[in-house]
């Protein structure tokens, strides 16, 4: 595994999620009520990112943009260890993992609102083992755990195969063209774009897809992406549809199984 690659993810599709974590999510909601502040992540041989809190909701932009808080990483592995913090083996617990920040007065977000932001998306993305299912039975839960999970794969479909050894190779075999998703019964519909073999990953529909997958429900894309069923099974019953050029959307589940090989 590709410790750029993972960076990537982890900063265009893991963290990005916090912008609609605090959207679906009324504690995080609550968390950034007050806060009106731009904080850059700064990380190298990966790029730059920025999370605006203002007016009760965060907007994530990738590259630099105007900030107050800005935080610098040493490496790749330095971020990664910030999202997912190695455990301290003498106190089984997580390490504290510090970048290095520009504005001081603005470091107790860091220290304390950014931080129970993160803890809210970990317990939506990575629950206990021994609580996930019990939390999945609250159906608020169980949708703001599908739709960011689904967000996350698409986003990191596009980190892969833009930059993993792998993904590149897949890359090579994809046309130019557009490939859809859609949630029967919901609002959730992502997009990918292909374009001289580098990919671009966008929420919303699209007018003309060059290929199109529809999952017939939330349950169903829960399912798949948590691999607890496949694409054959859902062609079979009928939950999982699949429209336009094909060879597309082979390309893309072979894709989707690198995510998993990252995200495990």
């Amino acid at each position: 595994m590709d410790n750029v690659t993972m960076a990537k993810i982890n900063l265009f599709a893991v963290l990005r999620n916090i912008e609609d974590l605090c959207v679906m999510d009324p504690v995080s909601k609550d968390l950034i009520k007050d806060v009106d502040l731009g904080v850059e992540f700064n990380v190298p041989e990966v790029g730059a990112a920025v999370l605006t809190f203002k007016g009760g909701k965060c907007t994530f932009t990738r590259g630099k943009g105007k900030s107050a808080l800005k935080l610098y990483f040493t490496s790749p592995e330095h971020f990664n260890n910030l999202i997912a913090p190695p455990v301290n083996p003498k106190t089984g617990k997580p390490k504290t993992v510090i970048p290095i920040f520009y504005n001081v007065f603005k470091v107790k977000f860091l220290l304390d609102t950014f931080t129970k932001l993160a803890d809210r998306l970990s317990y939506y993305l990575q629950p206990a083992p021994e609580k996930k299912d019990e939390l999945l039975k609250d159906p608020a839960y169980f949708e703001t755990n599908t739709v960011l999970t689904a967000y996350t794969a698409f986003y990191a479909m596009s980190e892969i195969a833009n930059s993993d050894y792998v993904g590149k190779a897949i890359a090579r075999r994809m046309p130019d063209g557009v490939i859809a998703c859609e949630v029967g019964g919901t609002d959730l519909a992502m997009n990918i774009t292909v374009k001289d073999h580098i990919f671009v990953t966008n929420k919303g529909k699209v007018a003309q897809p060059r290929a199109t997958m529809v999952f017939g429900d939330l349950q169903f894309a829960h399912d798949l992406l948590n691999g607890k069923t496949s694409s054959f099974t859902g062609m079979g019953t009928g939950q999982f549809q699949v429209y336009g050029f094909v060879e597309m959307l082979e390309q893309m589940a072979k894709l989707l199984s690198q995510v998993s090989i990252y995200l495990a």
